[in-house]
């Protein structure tokens, strides 16, 4: 592992599917990113680094674990509107783009290209979105056997999602 792969992220933190890396940026969460699994642990370099490696450990034991981080305002008018309406998805339940654009008075992929635009998975739940005939995309992925899309399966089987549970959702498309 290259010490500049790892020298962007304020700490990195084991996951089942890989890692999360996060960097901060003074008194905000700059942003959290999904790494592949030979990304090694880091530890956090200052006090909101450790608080959101606490929280993101927590949410990977508990599902219901609600976050509170102070996340650097980013991310267009709609974008964020899109990520509100996320926000609001109960852990356990999904929601389609479709869904969510005919509530924002938009379009499924307009709503797509926001999830995909989200700095904040986890926080803001874009994986509680699916397309209408399945699982969907993921991160701007849409490789249905990729890494991406792979979290996005480890983390609805985390949350209890009905119909994405066990060794069946590793068989889903």
């Amino acid at each position: 592992m290259l010490n500049t792969e790892t020298a962007v992220f304020s700490a990195i933190v084991h996951a089942p599917f890989g890692a999360i890396g996060i960097r901060t940026e003074q008194e905000w969460v700059g942003e959290l990113v999904y790494l592949p699994p030979r990304f090694p642990e880091k530890s956090p370099t200052d006090k909101l680094s450790e608080l959101a490696a606490l929280q993101l450990g927590r949410y990977l034991e508990q599902p219901d674990f609600r976050f509170d981080l102070p996340l650097k305002p980013v991310g267009t008018e709609f974008q964020r509107r899109v990520w509100a309406a996320i926000s609001a998805i109960p852990r356990g339940e999904v929601l389609t783009y479709g869904q969510i654009a005919k509530h924002l008075r938009s379009a499924p992929r307009a709503v797509g290209q926001a999830c995909g635009c989200n700095w904040y998975p986890l926080v803001i739940p874009c994986h509680r979105v699916t397309a209408a005939g399945g699982l969907g995309g993921f991160a701007h992925h849409d490789d249905e056997t990729g890494f991406y899309v792979g979290i996005k399966r480890w983390l609805l089987t985390h949350e209890g999602v009905p119909g994405y549970t066990g060794e069946d959702l590793w068989k889903q498309k």
